[in-house]
């Protein structure tokens, strides 16, 4: 059954403007509780920190699993603002930080990318196995939203009957195109700010492991591309950025997936470009449920608040999906 969202009336247009605003926003989460902190093993000598929330009887209830963009953690705005939404409605979230982020660069030696499924996985099925967690979704921001497809398309028919939707805001999906998008001249203050703080991250990682990072060639990095093909490519061992961007990228499986799917995304996206979502390969899957809306900029989607909705509508979305699709 296709899914119908509820109207969408943006608070203003404009899709730089829409996603500074959303950026720079203070927000406050006052239903929210603090949070568990949970490590995960994903590999020998690798953890992942996630921030969880739990209901008296956990395995009772629907679980949401949240992964967040590139450079992002556990408390990027948005992170927060679905958990509550979700908490009130009785769900258990797990708010995953990716590899080394977070200040979790201490627990890995390895750097992350843009199609690390691995580690959302790893998550996915110790909730399921250990913690014998039966209702689960994942929802990804951007870059989260590319692993929460790509894992869906990864999986395909063999995802496990436990996860039920996966949703995805902004998502990068096509990492080539929004590479290019990024390197436009009016997109410049977000590779500036995205460039900023991976290199950061490289320092970080070179002072903690010292004997694996070579800085030499940080100070010439200047776009995410050049970082990728330094850095990123040759750690994960891809040909370069390119190949990178190609394998990477949740679009090359995205008609592989079998779960109730929704993809949300504005035509005013500054770095998200509009063009993949209307692929074939998203257009023809009938477990996916694409909604482009014109304005909305990148991760925003910011309406007029009304009593006890804070107008954030993406995040509202994601719960009333999940909800329509585990009760069908």
């Amino acid at each position: 059954m296709t899914y119908l969202p509820t109207d969408y009336v943006p608070l203003f247009k404009g899709g730089h403007r829409m996603t500074l605003y959303a950026w720079g926003r203070p927000r406050n989460f006052p239903q929210l509780p603090t949070p568990i902190p949970r490590y995960f093993s994903v590999e020998t000598n690798s953890q992942v920190l996630a921030h969880c929330h739990w209901q008296k009887h956990p395995s009772e209830q629907p679980t949401l699993i949240l992964l967040h963009g590139l450079e992002g953690s556990s408390h990027a705005h948005y992170m927060p603002g679905i958990a509550e939404k979700a908490w009130v409605q009785g769900w258990n979230v797990v708010r995953l930080n990716q590899r080394n982020c977070g200040g979790t660069e201490h627990l890995s030696p390895g750097l992350y990318h843009s199609g690390l499924t691995h580690d959302p996985l790893f998550v996915l099925r110790e909730l399921i196995e250990i913690d014998r967690l039966r209702s689960l979704t994942i929802a990804g921001y951007s870059l989260g939203g590319n692993l929460a497809l790509k894992l869906a398309g990864d999986l395909g028919e063999s995802a496990p009957a436990e996860l039920k939707t996966v949703c995805a805001v902004s998502p990068t999906m096509n990492l080539a195109s929004c590479i290019e998008a990024l390197e436009r001249g009016e997109n410049f203050i977000y590779q500036w700010n995205f460039v900023r703080r991976l290199k950061n991250r490289m320092r970080r990682k070179a002072r903690i492991f010292p004997a694996l990072y070579d800085l030499r060639q940080l100070r010439a990095v200047r776009t995410i591309r050049q970082f990728d093909e330094t850095y990123t490519a040759p750690h994960h061992g891809f040909l370069g950025a390119s190949d990178y961007y190609q394998r990477a990228s949740a679009l090359r499986v995205i008609n592989k997936i079998c779960i109730p799917t929704l993809i949300l995304t504005a035509a005013d996206d500054p770095v998200v470009p509009v063009s993949p979502f209307q692929n074939p390969a998203l257009t023809k899957n009938p477990f996916l449920n694409v909604i482009v809306t014109p304005h909305g900029g990148h991760c925003a989607f910011i309406e007029k608040s009304s009593s006890g909705y804070d107008g954030y509508w993406a995040e509202r979305e994601i719960i009333r999906f999940s909800d329509q699709k585990m009760n069908q």
